[in-house]
């Protein structure tokens, strides 16, 4: 009985810590809320979505709330980090989840500026600004803490979306590398998570297709054969950067691609 004590306690990976998630009411954000608390977190959800986020963090209970923030506008993120630190006590971790994608344009003289800007405000300047409040109170309270923050497998390889986004994702993973420089006598970690093409309704519509069509497209894409990634695989790896078993982690690119962005399949040396 009293090892099943300890592996009962073992099993609660995030006991005891603070998480605040932007984007999280939905896809991947909700997967990493429900993670998060089934392993002893307490999570803000932070997210535009206010019927949704609401109604996640009710069917959670007292471990999970919901705060209004769009991610691109300080005011609001400010206000997210200072809401989990007065509900909660503290701030743990910051996962800068939040992404938006553009029309999916392949000719860079048909985008306009305002939807690259778009793109970037929430790709780029969100993870900015989240990581900017988050060490604004983790700073001080002097306990380390980590922020995740979303990137892609665009942020490693070209060709596979809009300019505006694969742009976005290599400024977010560059944003990583220096805040972890800066951040890490703090005792902070930052890494970043790159994942593949997700089976999402973001992805599905941004690549026109419904979800069994999306399903067996990224099946037929992807070099790890017979699986797809889903919004839950994405919330695992961000429960172990988020966890003490990553205590040592930090300025990393995550890249969660079943090795998608390590091979050329074109060469064909192992087509056969």
């Amino acid at each position: 009985m009293a090892s099943l004590g300890v592996c009962a306690h073992l099993a609660k990976r995030l006991e005891g810590k603070v998480a605040l998630i932007t984007g999280g009411a939905l896809e991947v954000g909700a997967a990493t809320t429900k993670l998060f608390c089934q392993h002893g977190a307490k999570v803000v959800v932070a997210d535009v979505y206010d019927q949704i986020g609401q109604a996640l963090c009710d069917g959670i209970g007292p471990d999970a709330a919901y705060v209004h923030c769009n991610p691109a506008a300080e005011d609001d993120v400010s206000r997210a980090v200072d809401f989990a630190v007065e509900r909660f006590g503290k701030l743990d971790v910051m996962f800068n989840n939040a992404t938006v994608l553009d029309n999916p344009k392949p000719h860079i003289v048909d985008n306009t500026v305002d939807d690259f800007q778009k793109v970037m405000a929430v790709n780029v300047t969100g993870v900015f600004l989240g990581t900017k409040h988050a060490a604004r109170v983790m700073v001080p309270a002097g306990r380390g803490g980590v922020v995740i923050n979303t990137g892609s497998v665009g942020s490693e390889i070209g060709g596979i979306a809009s300019h505006a986004y694969i742009a976005s994702k290599h400024a977010v993973a560059g944003l990583t590398k220096n805040a972890a420089a800066e951040l890490g006598k703090h005792g902070i970690r930052v890494n970043c998570i790159s994942p593949f093409i997700a089976v999402s309704s973001l992805a599905g519509r941004f690549f026109g297709k419904s979800e069994e069509e999306l399903r067996t497209w990224i099946e037929g894409l992807g070099n790890l054969k017979g699986r797809v990634l889903r919004a839950e695989d994405v919330a695992e790896a961000a429960l172990f950067i988020a966890s003490d078993e990553a205590n040592y982690v930090s300025g990393h690119n995550f890249v969660l691609d079943g090795g998608f962005s390590t091979v050329n399949h074109a060469f064909g040396f192992f087509s056969h």
